[in-house]
């Protein structure tokens, strides 16, 4: 029996409206009552998925719990308590921005473990983080000297044209030999994290210490970055929007795509 789902947010549980659906809000409370828990593991900060913990029901909760910054920090929702943290060191993340600045059309998001900061921010990024209801401060700077005492989550490049986006990848990889783990998301960044670091690993290892086995936790997605959750749980299910790759190593793909309750639609196939 599934004990655990583990659940990408952008472009997999939630629409691209931003929310939750009504039905899959039900669907998660009711997965709850069965004893099932429902884990967002997110790209993004503990901080700004608050809201949604609140919808769905697990805002505030001893026992509920939060992945964020690609399994750099597993959290439980009582007191947002940091059970596991891991930083990027801040000289790789210092030049990885100081080589998207040189880029010039790249934005930056820079995620300390309580905040995000973002330079050379760009209308569509604007929208895009306002309809997800991210909070963010704005930086002008060339490297990240401000941040040399804050331990840095990760950091991660928005640009819309993915050959952009590629092209610093493997800039990236060439300029900077300590290793790291790189992914892509939500058809627009590109994020670096510490080595070692990835969704999967989280997953297992909240798992771990939760009481969770491997083969009892699900998980949901739909891009690169959730590639390692899908490989490594016991059944990895795709929305029917993502990306080949994650359709090919998921065990399920559903027949619904984000915005139409995928959910509702997992508990239906896999719960009933």
């Amino acid at each position: 029996m599934y004990k655990m789902i583990v659940s990408d947010l952008d472009e997999s549980l939630l629409q691209d409206d931003g929310r939750v659906s009504k039905r899959d809000i039900e669907t998660i409370h009711k997965l709850r009552d069965e004893g099932v828990k429902f884990v967002p593991n997110t790209g993004r900060g503990f901080a700004s998925v608050q809201a949604l913990l609140a919808e769905i029901g697990t805002k505030d909760l001893a026992g509920q719990y939060v992945i964020s910054y690609n399994g750099g920090a597993i959290v439980e929702n009582a007191g947002n308590r940091i059970m596991v943290e891991h930083a990027l060191p801040f000289a790789v993340a210092d030049e990885l921005f100081r080589l998207a600045m040189a880029e010039g059309d790249l934005c930056a998001h820079v995620y300390t473990f309580h905040h995000v900061y973002v330079a050379n921010i760009n209308e569509p990024e604007k929208e895009y983080l306002m309809n997800r209801g991210v909070e963010y401060e704005m930086i002008d700077a060339q490297d990240l000297s401000a941040f040399q005492n804050r331990p840095i989550a990760k950091v991660i490049f928005q640009h819309l044209d993915y050959g952009v986006r590629e092209r610093f990848y493997e800039k990236a990889k060439a300029a900077i030999a300590t290793p790291m783990t790189i992914t892509y998301s939500s058809n627009r960044y590109v994020e670096f994290n510490p080595a070692g670091i990835d969704k999967g690993i989280a997953a297992l290892t909240l798992g771990e210490q939760i009481g969770v086995a491997k083969d009892e936790i699900i998980a949901l997605g739909d891009n690169s970055n959730d590639l390692s959750m899908l490989q490594q749980v016991g059944l990895g299910v795709a929305v029917a929007n993502a990306i080949p790759a994650v359709k090919r190593a998921a065990g399920l793909v559903l027949p619904v795509t984000n915005n139409d309750d995928p959910i509702t639609a997992l508990y239906d196939a896999v719960f009933k």
